[in-house]
This record gives C-alpha cells, sequence and structure tokens, in this order.
C-alpha cells in the first residue's frame, strides 16, 4: 500500500508544488488513519444538543472544469438531506449556527483542472420554520466570516487541485469565531460520499450521532445506578 501511495505523490509532484503536496499527504494520512481505526468514536455533547446547522462549501475547494456547479449542488443536496432528517434545522449564517458544516465534490481523480477565485456566489435560499412557514434569505456558498483566511479573492484561474478526489463532509463546532479554522470534530471522505439520492454522508453522520445518544443514555444511566446502588 505504502508502494502504491508513493507512486501517486511523484506523479503529484510532477504536476503541483511542495507545499499542495505537504496537504494532501496530511489528508491521504487521515484518511488512511480513518479506514483503519475500528472502535467507535463518541461525538461530544455539543453536536448532540446542537439545533441548528449551517452547511458552506469549504473555502479551498476548487470549482471542477467539468462542472462548475459541483460544489453547489453538493451543498444542496446535504441541506436536503438535514431537512428529511429533522434533527436540526438549517441556518443562515454562524452567527445562528450550532454546527457549521464544510463540504467539497471530490473531482473523481487524484489530480484534475480545476478554477478557483473569481468572486463568491450568492444564491437565495429557502430555510424552513417550525411553524411549518418558508423563510427567504441570501446566503454565501463560501462565506468569508467562517476562516481567519476569508474568501478567495484573486481573479478567477484554472489550475491543478490535488488530493481531492473523494467527495468531502467536515463537522466543524459553531459559536466560536472562525469555525472552519478548527478541527472538525467529525469528517467522512469518501467517492460518491455526497452523491443524492442518499447522500451518504449525511447518513453515517446521522449513525454516528445516533450511536453516540446510545452511548450518553447508558453513560447516565450508569451514574443513576451508582448513586442509588
Amino acid at each position: 500500500m505504502k508502494k502504491s501511495w508513493g507512486r501517486k505523490i511523484q506523479k503529484m509532484a510532477r504536476v503541483v508544488g511542495t507545499a499542495t503536496i505537504a496537504v494532501s499527504l496530511l489528508v491521504i494520512s487521515a484518511v488512511v488513519a480513518s479506514a483503519q481505526k475500528k472502535d467507535k468514536v463518541h461525538l461530544p455533547d455539543d453536536v448532540l444538543n446542537a439545533k441548528t446547522v449551517l452547511v458552506v462549501i469549504l473555502p479551498d475547494a476548487g470549482e471542477p472544469i467539468d462542472d462548475l456547479f459541483a460544489n453547489r449542488k453538493a451543498q444542496e443536496e446535504v441541506e436536503k438531506a438535514f431537512r428529511e432528517w429533522q434533527r436540526y434545522r438549517l441556518a443562515l449564517d454562524k452567527n445562528t449556527a450550532d454546527l457549521v458544516i464544510g463540504v467539497r465534490k471530490g473531482t473523481g481523480k487524484l489530480v484534475s483542472p480545476t478554477i478557483k477565485g473569481g468572486p463568491v456566489d450568492t444564491r437565495t435560499v429557502t430555510i424552513e420554520k417550525k411553524d411549518n412557514q418558508k423563510g427567504v434569505g441570501v446566503q454565501q456558498g463560501r462565506p468569508p466570516d467562517l476562516t481567519q483566511q476569508g474568501a478567495p479573492t484573486e481573479p478567477a484561474h484554472t489550475g491543478m487541485e490535488a488530493g481531492a478526489e473523494d467527495d468531502t463532509f467536515m463537522v466543524f463546532q459553531g459559536g466560536v469565531q472562525y469555525p472552519l479554522d478548527n478541527p472538525p470534530v467529525w469528517m467522512y471522505i469518501k467517492k460518491d460520499g455526497l452523491k443524492p439520492p442518499r447522500v451518504v454522508a449525511v447518513e453515517e453522520f446521522r449513525k454516528a450521532v445516533e450511536e453516540s445518544d446510545k452511548a450518553a443514555a447508558q453513560k447516565q444511566q450508569q451514574k443513576g445506578q451508582k448513586k442509588n446502588p
């Protein structure tokens, strides 16, 4: 396996710079470690007690040349999956979001041409409310205030993106100034993880939340038994 990754990295080195290779190595290591780890990781109480989520496109995500709206569509499919789940409500901005979900559509290739930079897309979105009424607002695809680096400001240009062949779904803790600058509390990186109609990434996150709920309930029950032997 190490030899296989070594050949891929050498191929990447001929196309992109050293800095990008370093970032790609970190992503590869995280994915391999996650795939090999069999122990269940229980989510923190902040995730289990959260009420609202904000779904955004990761700031460093390039737009695949063969599908310039791939990230936007993935974002909307994730939002749809969360609405159907009904555990969390969708938020319009970070100020009302308990969790921030960052998504990036994979290109299907180890190295692929993408477009980066240019203006940040804005869109009109419909957010469902508890009373079955709907509120309309404008939401940015890559909100600049979620990371200290801000949204890409350079003119739109084509380039080669490495280490983004699979779909990425990351869960960040809300309630902080720059949510995307902190390590994700949970992530799922896999081919077609954001593909409709299933949106496997949301399904897997749902399983992790439900398993964590059960573990928290069992822990609470055990505490009660110790207090009342």
